[in-house]
């Protein structure tokens, strides 16, 4: 799949996560993923993908209400870089379609890797050749993202669906794969991890 720039899934020139199969898959049983929610979110994409601009809407919204979010856009002068901004939004539109539809593989954890490095000092900015005050992301906002990432998708999967049950089912599984996300791109934080 090509993208904009930026978007390097499946490039041979990514780093090997450090995360194993195995690692990802003890972590999809902690959090109760099972086959149903890989089921359910593809199910959840041809709802979602037709509304990644409203999606992202709502959630840069979010971001630009509270400004020790939106300052982790800021360009060289201290304010929002719109440059910046249209950049990561059009690499988030292609992440709502990927946590539908991307298999649990090596290649897709190579990519969660390299998106988790550029949220931390190591590599933000150089993706879009920003200079920014901000060096990082912290990861106290990347874990805390979980939830309005999650509570502002339903309203969207809901329109999809007259089926409470189905939507219980793709908003359950969109929740446990923004958690998976989150988990995977905390890891270059932390030896611990």
């Amino acid at each position: 799949m090509t993208g904009p720039r930026g978007y390097t899934y499946g490039s041979a020139d990514l780093e090997t996560s450090p995360v194993s199969l195995d690692d990802l898959r003890k972590i999809e049983e902690t959090i109760l993923w099972t086959d149903a929610d890989r089921q359910a979110l593809l199910r959840a994409r041809p709802i979602l993908e037709p509304r990644t601009d409203e999606i992202l809407d709502v959630w840069y919204g979010y971001v630009g209400d509270h400004p020790f979010l939106i300052e982790s856009f800021a360009g060289a002068d201290g304010n929002p870089d719109p440059d910046y901004l249209a950049a990561v939004r059009e690499r988030f539109k292609i992440w709502v379609v990927d946590l539908c539809s991307r298999e649990h593989d090596q290649e897709w954890l190579n990519y969660q890797h390299e998106v988790g490095l550029r949220h931390t000092s190591a590599k933000k900015n150089l993706t879009d050749a920003v200079e920014s005050p901000a060096a990082e992301i912290k990861l106290r906002y990347l874990i805390g993202f979980i939830v309005p990432l999650t509570a502002t998708m339903r309203p969207f999967l809901a329109e999809g669906t007259s089926d409470p049950e189905e939507l219980d089912a793709m908003y359950g599984a969109w929740f446990k794969g923004v958690t998976l996300t989150a988990i995977l791109w905390s890891e270059p934080y932390s030896t611990s991890w």
